[in-house]
């Protein structure tokens, strides 16, 4: 009898097991997890960028003592879960369950986070960041999808095979609080944890999106990103600008001309060649495949505005492929906040001293992020206009500006057979393939800590979902095939 080949599946589940274990994660999210995200909207665990104070404050405290609450009361058998604290860090969940297959030695780890981007302007009428409400089959509320949901159905999914008794492998779990603040709290926490992942062999990501609501979709790659505070000063204080303008350069303009050196304003395209990468050819061909499948969804799903003739602005391509590859693979700034500038019921004729702009800077999956950071910030403060004061200070720790992206090893064959099947099982048509602009800093960690693991990436962020801004939902039916979908894989892994 011959040996069986280590990298071959386990044998697919019965029609009828897949149909209980779909059937009972619909049951769980229903009675059991709906309402604990419900419960977790409504507090707001702000990521520490967005609140200093967050220690003082115990938002952070209050969801990771209540998602360990609610998996510790699920009864999963051998579940050990602990809130590992580092001193000045942010907490962290960890939870590990034993294999329950005889001689499997690999592990499998889960991964999301419960903090949250702040709350942003334009929610509709009877909508809010921290105002849960489930209409039309959807959550809405800052943190649901962008990935609150993440441990629960992480739990619900083990919970599921375990009740049918499924085999898998030994699964654990890692749950931050300083994702949306570029996880630098995270490095830490792995190198603390490193002993207790054990054999990774694959990973579970449960904090990225999808390209529509009716199949799987499986992340291929992530984008990386320098965030920080561009500044230029030109005055110790405000003066008439009857008085000085002419005179007097604007901050403003100081600042646009230092953009110039970073941005085509015309095209959006990024000057810098370091800033861009070659765009691998199957990565291209995946794209394709994903617009064949979404067609003018890809740019038409945006909350376009109507110009002053009546027809919607237009996107800088309606070629869905292009589309795909430019918010994917292709560097981009983003201007996402201003200071020193006042309102405009508050705007007299004054030159203001200076303009403070947030930059926002999506780096290609193969660009390493904190060389990045410091290259855009000797190309933003070298040979200022004027000898004004500008200066730009990246996010996130000294030494660790900047997050590098991800691009996904090739799919093993039993993870690629057991995407599909789990995704017609549970979706009625085929896994889907697509890369995503956002940016998921734990991904490129893993990778380089556990080169030979698979790579799971996936989420509940398809259209409209509109993580980090107003409106954002949890598509909850999507979410619960996703976990239907996440347990198949699980049982599957050899």
């Amino acid at each position: 009898m011959n040996a069986r080949d280590p990298q071959a599946p386990m044998a697919d589940m019965a029609g009828e097991t897949v149909l209980a274990v779909g059937a009972h994660v619909q049951r769980t999210w229903r009675e059991a997890i709906v309402p604990a995200l419900v419960d977790y909207i409504a507090i707001p665990a702000k990521s520490p960028m967005f609140d200093p104070d967050w220690q003082a404050h115990g938002h952070l405290e209050r969801v990771v003592r209540d998602a360990a609450t609610w998996a510790e009361g699920r009864g999963l058998a051998g579940l050990r879960l602990e809130i590992v604290r580092l001193e000045g860090r942010t907490p962290v969940i960890f939870f590990e369950l034993p294999s329950t297959r005889a001689g499997c030695g690999d592990t499998v780890v889960f991964y999301g986070h419960l903090d949250k981007q702040p709350e942003f302007a334009g929610w509709r009428a009877g909508l809010g960041p921290w105002t849960p409400r489930v209409l039309d089959g959807r959550l809405y509320g800052r943190g649901g999808a962008d990935d609150g949901y993440a441990l629960y159905a992480a739990i619900a999914a083990i919970e599921a095979l375990d009740a049918q008794q499924v085999a898998r492998p030994r699964c654990v779990g890692l749950i931050e609080t300083c994702e949306e603040s570029g996880s630098f709290d995270l490095p830490a926490y792995l190198d603390a944890l490193r002993a207790r992942l054990g054999q990774v062999s694959l990973v579970v990501c449960l904090d990225s999106g999808a390209g529509n609501y009716d199949q799987l979709w499986l992340t291929t790659s992530l984008r990386g990103n320098v965030t920080g505070t561009l500044k230029v000063e030109i005055l110790t204080e405000g003066v008439h600008s009857g008085d000085a303008s002419g005179l007097v350069p604007s901050s403003f303009r100081i600042l646009r001309q230092v953009l110039d050196r970073l941005e085509d304003a015309r095209t959006g395209r990024l000057l810098p060649e370091s800033f861009h990468c070659e765009i691998p050819l199957d990565r291209v061909e995946q794209a394709r495949a994903a617009a064949a499948a979404l067609g003018d969804e890809v740019w038409k799903r945006m909350p376009w505005i109507c110009g002053a003739d009546g027809t919607p602005a237009l996107p800088t391509t309606t070629d869905p492929v292009e589309a795909l590859l430019s918010r994917t693979w292709r560097p981009t700034l983003s201007v996402t906040g201003v200071d020193g500038m006042p309102d405009l019921r508050s705007a007299g004729n004054v030159l203001r001293p200076y303009t403070a702009f947030k930059l926002s800077l999506r780096l290609p999956p193969l660009v390493e992020g904190h060389e990045a950071a410091e290259q855009l910030k000797a190309l933003l403060e070298d040979n200022a206009p004027y000898n004004a004061k500008v200066t730009f200070m990246p996010d996130g720790r000294a030494g660790a500006w900047g997050a590098t992206g991800w691009n996904a090893p090739p799919v093993a064959a039993w993870l690629e057979r057991a995407l599909g099947d789990a995704s017609q099982a549970h979706f009625g048509a085929p896994v889907g393939f697509i890369g995503q602009g956002g940016t998921i800093p734990l991904m490129n960690m893993l990778q380089q800590g556990f080169p030979s693991a698979q790579m799971m990436v996936c989420g509940v962020l398809g259209p409209k979902s509109n993580a980090h801004g107003p409106n954002e939902f949890l598509h909850l039916e999507y979410a619960q095939r996703l976990t239907a979908a996440v347990a198949q894989v699980l049982a599957a892994h050899p």
